[in-house]
């Protein structure tokens, strides 16, 4: 039985108090409403560009029309499922924006990456009827209703007026554990997130945010929403990811993508803000010398990040809750842990999403009914680690899936990973189980092994010393952005 009564009464107060994020209230109710008032107001300002191509709000909200009407006349209702398979373009933006305009939820998948069989699950898993592409890649998909953004007839057309489903995108997490499954992202929950503060970046006309990662990846909603919603411009990559952030002047990706960024050649750069996966302290002091620099938390289900804190060059940490949501650290029977001791953060109030498509058994297991809020709301099992330092931050300490046994102790990844970072030289490194055994991963390949493993032995017992200290050039990336574990393992079954 989850209850406040095994704390302290001072544990008690700041349990409640710290798992508490600001009551505010967001400006709109459908994103899409947000970048509609933006083009109302700024026509002719650059809304999104892409190698060489441009559109105005002006044009982007008409040619969005356009798509809507499209989508309303091949039989799209309120609450559908659209697909949006493509690659990164002006299209992309068009689409997206055309589905939530004829009251649809837009599902990104990005076709040239995306295997055939993984487009398969996503159409039968999200009911999909209708896709949304380019010419390119439309006798590949096979779907009741296949339209090509770049073939559609411009006209003037009256834009739709429906009523738009509570679902804004079905986000289809990575399947590294198993089958992907499709979180179904509302209205409510973008805009409680990315229309206040924190989540809002201060991103104002005139700035530049770079869209950089992959379509399918929710953080991706977070680079495009804070760019149209708040009159910015959206500069959507080609092939290199150094030249989109040369112009930018708002940086949103995850440590590993940010990391390949040469900072000396990215001059108007003012704001940063990472999430997906560990920060390493190096990268949030480097940054931070030039900019704003917010290290965020938060899987898919709480809604792209549910903890933001803007890195004041001392401590780094994920921060607090963003308005109007609640994280709680419990343990494993779902008590709340005292302040300062590491336990599971479940997420509440209005970041937590609807569930999972067509997965009620799933659905039930990860959101629970939340007894702290009380009434209809539920709560979100995040297994991430953390605890709460005594000036209510959130401490991140890994994943319960990276908590690992060790001739029979249990090991933190990410402590080891921590420490391994502390070495001479060292910029980003990773550790993995391999074969029972802690192998370790630094990064520039000029990196010393034997001082990696030093570095750890002074910071953590003996049986958190990595058997293996690999060094490399850099650390593979998945296609999301984050530091790939299992090329890793591979690295080291080959050698």
């Amino acid at each position: 039985m989850t209850t406040l009564n095994a704390l302290s009464p001072d544990d008690r107060a700041r349990f409640d108090r710290f798992a508490r994020g600001p009551v505010e209230t967001p400006p709109f109710h459908r994103v899409h409403h947000a970048f509609q008032a933006q083009a109302a107001r700024r026509r002719d300002a650059p809304a999104v560009e892409h190698e060489g191509a441009c559109l105005t709000y002006g044009e982007l909200d008409a040619r969005s029309d356009q798509v809507a009407a499209t989508l309303v006349a091949a039989g799209v209702r309120p609450g559908d499922h659209v697909g949006l398979f493509l690659t990164r373009s002006t299209h992309m933006v068009v689409g997206l924006l055309g589905v939530l305009k004829a009251g649809a939820a837009y599902v990104p998948q990005d076709v040239r990456i995306t295997p055939p069989h993984h487009l398969e699950h996503v159409m039968r898993t999200a009911g999909i009827d209708v896709v949304l592409t380019t010419s390119e890649h439309a006798s590949g998909i096979e779907a009741g209703t296949v339209l090509s953004l770049d073939a559609l007839p411009r006209r003037d057309v009256t834009p739709p007026r429906v009523d738009s489903g509570d679902t804004a995108v079905v986000i289809f997490t990575s399947g590294t554990t198993g089958v992907p499954n499709g979180v179904r992202v509302t209205h409510a929950n973008l805009c409680n997130v990315l229309l206040t503060a924190p989540g809002s970046l201060g991103v104002r006309p005139g700035d530049r945010v770079a869209q950089l990662l992959n379509i399918a990846f929710d953080m991706a909603v977070w680079e495009i929403f804070a760019a149209l919603s708040h009159g910015a411009t959206l500069v959507v990559r080609g092939r290199e990811v150094q030249r989109a952030a040369e112009t930018a002047t708002v940086l949103i990706a995850t440590p590993g993508v940010l990391s390949t960024i040469d900072r000396s050649r990215c001059p108007d750069v003012r704001v940063v803000a990472v999430a997906g996966e560990r920060c390493p302290q190096a990268l949030a002091d480097e940054w931070s010398e030039q900019a704003e620099f917010h290290n965020a938390c938060g899987p898919t289900e709480v809604t792209i990040v549910n903890t933001v804190s803007r890195y004041d060059g001392r401590r780094l940490t994920i921060g607090r809750p963003v308005p109007n949501s609640t994280v709680y650290i419990l343990d494993e029977d779902l008590r709340p842990c005292r302040i300062g001791e590491v336990g599971e953060m479940w997420a509440g109030g209005a970041c937590v999403t609807a569930g999972y498509l067509g997965n009620d058994v799933l659905t039930a297991q990860r959101y629970r009914p939340d007894p702290f809020l009380g009434g209809d709301h539920v709560m979100f099992r995040t297994r991430d680690l953390g605890r709460w330092t005594a000036d209510g931050e959130l401490e991140h300490h890994g994943r319960t899936d990276d908590q690992v046994k060790v001739r029979g102790f249990r090991v933190e990844l990410d402590a080891v990973t921590s420490a391994l970072e502390t070495t001479p030289d060292c910029v980003r490194a990773t550790t993995v189980l391999h074969d029972g055994a802690l192998v370790g991963f630094v990064s520039p390949a000029t990196v010393a092994p034997d001082a990696a493993r030093e570095a750890v032995a002074r910071a953590l017992p003996y049986y958190c010393v990595p058997s293996l200290v690999v060094p490399v050039d850099d650390l593979p990336l998945t296609d999301r952005g984050k530091v790939d574990r299992a090329a890793l393992r591979a690295l080291v079954s080959v050698g």
